[in-house]
């Protein structure tokens, strides 16, 4: 421990190099912090105190990232609304349902047609089914999107996923940790999850006139106390219900975009997000061993195509579900192809269960091939849709019109 400081200054400044490569690049920085972790870690080398390998502080970097995730999640539920998700509500289970069932099928077709056992099947289903929640609201942040109009059903399927998550990770626990699994169990996590959701998002518009009080605070230093209690309260007791810590953070998020102090949150909350954040996928990449990715290369890139495939034809079918235009449809789908931090815990869950050894550097190289491809895909969706236009010739629906941009980040890097 007694390099601690050294180690993470120096994490810091790799991050730092990154983003500067990725601006002068004029590329999504998500990527480049991605690769720069992958780039380090425990196979790196060390030259006297210089330790790239991480070893002391990649407990405290990735705990710095799980914080970045929250900032993440938090700063998108701030530039959405409780009150443009509940109109969407019906809209969202619709859509969600379909990106989940085109997901979750595919995912199952793979593990089939590989001719892999049950468990690994399942495995490999959920993680091509559930996607990266930090690498979506970094792009729609970095993008300036979140007044577009699909953004309420990106936001719809992100939750949907979760409750879906919830329901899957109580089954695969049963089936690949002790062998069975409980069907009351199972009923009894997505009832939870869903109902602390909905708790939340009603209770919190209905608080929103006493919260305008409460965060009625002149010093900025009491203030920012009591949005980060906030913040880390509920969504850590998220967490002990086995709701992703993540989206209670959203959830805050959504409730006190409701009150007249949304804008001096943001204004807290930016530079948390954008430092974080930027840990976060830097120890993802941490968790990335480049040798052990060549075995998997195949599967990968098969599953990277039905993926992308999936995605849009997906996205396409939730967004006109929604009544929103083709363009805005195809969106949907190349923004949350994103894979990440979801996949890597199912992975990580069949290893604890000694499953089939190929499933974590399957996951790794997906994730990582996904996490460059989705900001990329997202940042050219104009073009990438106007390319298919030509070739399937989409029916035109009338595009709405979208709500005029809020936000005043000038930190964007997409």
């Amino acid at each position: 421990m007694d390099h601690m400081v050294l180690e993470v200054g120096l994490a810091i400044a790799l991050i730092a190099l990154a983003g500067l490569l990725s601006a002068k690049l004029r590329f999504s920085v998500v990527p480049f912090y991605i690769l720069v972790g992958m780039a380090v870690g425990p196979h790196a080398f060390h030259w006297g105190n210089l330790d790239f390998r991480f070893i002391e502080s990649a407990e405290l970097i990735e705990f710095m990232g799980r914080i970045g995730v929250l900032f993440l999640l938090f700063y998108l539920g701030l530039e959405f609304s409780v009150g443009r998700l509940i109109k969407s509500g019906k809209s969202i289970v619709i859509g969600g349902s379909i990106y989940i069932a085109i997901n979750f099928t595919l995912g199952l077709m793979i593990g089939i047609f590989s001719g892999f056992p049950v468990a690994e099947t399942l495995i490999v289903a959920g993680i091509t089914t559930i996607s990266s929640s930090a690498i979506v609201a970094k792009v729609l942040v970095d993008l300036r999107r979140t007044a577009n109009p699909e953004t309420e059903m990106i936001l719809g399927i992100i939750m949907f996923e979760d409750v879906f998550l919830a329901v899957y990770i109580s089954i695969l626990s049963g089936l690949v940790l002790s062998g069975s699994s409980s069907l009351g169990g199972v009923l009894l996590s997505a009832v939870i999850a869903l109902g602390f959701m909905l708790l939340v998002i009603i209770v919190g518009r209905k608080a929103v006139p006493l919260l305008n009080k409460v965060l009625n605070i002149r010093s900025n230093e009491l203030f920012a106390l009591v949005i980060f209690a906030a913040l880390f309260l509920l969504a850590g007791f998220a967490e002990t219900i086995h709701v992703a810590e993540a989206i209670g953070a959203l959830l805050v998020g959504l409730v006190l975009a409701e009150t007249e102090h949304r804008e001096r949150i943001e204004h807290l909350i930016l530079p948390f997000r954008d430092f974080f954040g930027a840990l976060f996928f830097f120890s993802f990449g941490l968790t990335i061993v480049p040798s052990e990715l060549g075995g998997a290369v195949w599967l990968s890139l098969i599953a990277v195509v039905i993926t992308l495939l999936g995605n849009f034809i997906a996205g396409m079918l939730a967004g006109r579900s929604a009544g929103l235009s083709t363009k805005a449809s195809s969106n949907i789908g190349l923004t949350i192809v994103s894979r990440g931090e979801f996949s890597i815990i199912l992975a990580n869950m069949g290893k604890a269960g000694g499953l089939a050894a190929f499933i974590q550097p399957f996951a790794a190289l997906y994730v990582l091939i996904l996490a460059i491809l989705g900001p990329l895909l997202t940042k050219e969706s104009k073009h990438v849709y106007n390319f298919l236009n030509k070739i399937f010739k989409f029916k035109d629906y009338k595009e709405k019109k979208p709500v005029k941009p809020k936000l005043k980040d000038e930190s964007a890097s997409g």
